[in-house]
């Protein structure tokens, strides 16, 4: 498994197909729930990219710097292959991201828009859930935070 960060321009067409291929798959397909995927974030964010070891992208989440999504910097479109889950590949990114933002950030709070039903994978990263459920795109969420 290998784990890189990366800015939009340094992604190659082939990685930015299947970035975005993974969140369609994930959020738009096997969610049942369409909603704009290209949110103009992507050009600011870095992306986190888990590849196994025959080099298919199997994770992804975007790290948004202060300002961008909330005050605080943000993990989001965190999303792991179905293939692949329940292997704790989840953890690795989770963990991966965490790691990026305090060696960029330093020591921040992390605010994170989770699907509800997540909210025990976060609260094992340090997050804990500091709002009432929203719906966001017609999917019962909670906002976290990571101080």
């Amino acid at each position: 498994m290998k784990i890189e960060i990366k800015k939009w321009e340094e992604l190659s067409p082939l990685a930015l197909h299947d970035l975005i291929a993974l969140r369609i798959n994930i959020f738009v397909v096997e969610q049942n729930c369409p909603y704009p995927e290209l949110d103009g974030k992507d050009l600011l964010a870095d992306h986190l990219v888990i590849h196994n070891e025959t080099k298919q992208l199997i994770g992804t989440a975007r790290i948004l710097a202060p300002g961008v999504s909330y005050k605080e910097v943000s993990i989001g479109r965190v999303a792991i292959a179905e293939s692949e889950r329940g292997k704790a590949i989840g953890h690795e990114l989770m963990r991966a991201a965490l790691d990026f933002i305090g060696q960029k950030y330093g020591k921040v709070a992390v605010k994170i828009s989770a699907q509800e039903h997540l909210q025990n994978y976060y609260q094992q990263h340090g997050f804990v859930t500091v709002s009432e459920m929203y719906l966001e795109d017609d999917i019962p969420h909670v906002a976290m935070k990571r101080s």
